[in-house]
């Protein structure tokens, strides 16, 4: 039977409160994603009650954002976008995207990409010019998708995470981000050393 693809609505929002169900989908999608192997720190399933406290402690957070990916209007996934703390003027103008997970049923329609994205549209729009991030080097969908999107590997750290009793190497990312506004980016990546 030949068939045609359904289309699926793909949406990502930055959180500022969580509904009950909102939470319950949030909670249901991030252990699914540890259960799959990745894109969060915990390597086991840590149920509603630890997930939801977490969750709403990120919210209270003032350096951090959370990011909802939602598949035909329920939450699949989420990212985490930590900008320095106030005190670190050095530092400013870079971010870090961290926490960057799908479900496993919610993969292969472009949310991933479109999840990233967005967090990049707004650490850029806040003022920072470069987005770290990393990961553990077992997670090649992720490596894939981060490098697909011109993030550039600068160094691996060969003992990075312990993942199920073996240790496991882990790969550090930055990004260049869009400079329509503020200095240019060579400015930044290769200006004064020591300044």
């Amino acid at each position: 039977m030949g068939g045609t693809a359904t289309a699926h609505a793909l949406s990502v929002e930055r959180a500022e409160s969580l509904s009950d169900a909102d939470l319950a989908d949030l909670c249901e999608a991030t252990d699914a994603a540890i259960i799959a192997g990745g894109g969060f720190g915990w390597v086991e399933p840590q149920g509603r009650e630890v997930l939801s406290r977490h969750f709403r402690g990120v919210l209270l957070v003032p350096e951090r954002e959370l990011f909802l990916a939602r598949l035909d209007g329920v939450v699949v996934g989420s990212a985490q976008l930590l900008r320095p703390p106030r005190n670190n003027e050095a530092q400013a103008f870079s971010a870090t995207l961290a926490h960057v997970y799908l479900a496993p049923y919610a993969r292969g329609h472009g949310l991933a990409r479109l999840l990233v994205q967005r967090v990049e549209e707004r650490a850029a729009a806040l003022g920072h010019r470069v987005l770290n991030l990393d990961v553990r080097a077992t997670q090649k969908d992720a490596i894939a998708l981060f490098e697909g999107l011109g993030y550039i590997r600068w160094g691996t750290h060969p003992a990075y995470a312990r993942v199920k009793g073996q240790t496991v190497a882990g790969q550090f990312y930055y990004k260049p981000l869009d400079t329509a506004r503020g200095r240019p980016m060579g400015d930044i990546l290769g200006g004064a050393e020591g300044a």
